[in-house]
């Protein structure tokens, strides 16, 4: 029987490998005013999600610290505890301009607002 656990939790350890390489997923929505980005990211709390946004490279860091005892008694462990994800995002940000309007944590699912930069359509013909 302890063969049979081994394997449970090696197939286990690998598919959260997988799950924290490909992890977590990204719905972005562009509008003229904002490009709004929603990240699933559910079991961490709020407090252990860092977020930087720098040029148009939007990192995202969470950790999550596992319980002595319940680390005891693990058979399985596929849910990442650790995200570190970088993001190209589809807009052109100014450097000195990097903003996250709003960011809300909810139910697992992170909601960040940011702002477009406006470009002047004007073209003078002389």
């Amino acid at each position: 029987m302890g063969l049979m656990k081994e394997v449970i939790k090696e197939i286990g350890n690998k598919s959260k490998e997988f799950y924290e390489f490909v992890l977590p997923p990204i719905d972005m929505h562009l509008t003229d005013e904002n490009l709004k980005v929603i990240i699933d990211i559910p079991g961490f709390l709020k407090k252990d999600i860092e977020l930087s946004l720098s040029g148009d490279i939007l990192s995202i860091k969470a950790e999550k610290v596992m319980d002595e005892k319940d680390s005891k008694t693990l058979i399985s462990n596929q849910r990442p505890n650790k995200i570190n994800k970088k993001i190209r995002l589809p807009i052109e940000i100014k450097e000195g301009e990097e903003k996250i309007e709003s960011a809300k944590y909810e139910e697992g699912v992170l909601v960040l607002i940011i702002p477009v930069t406006k470009k002047s359509k004007n073209i003078s013909i002389e």
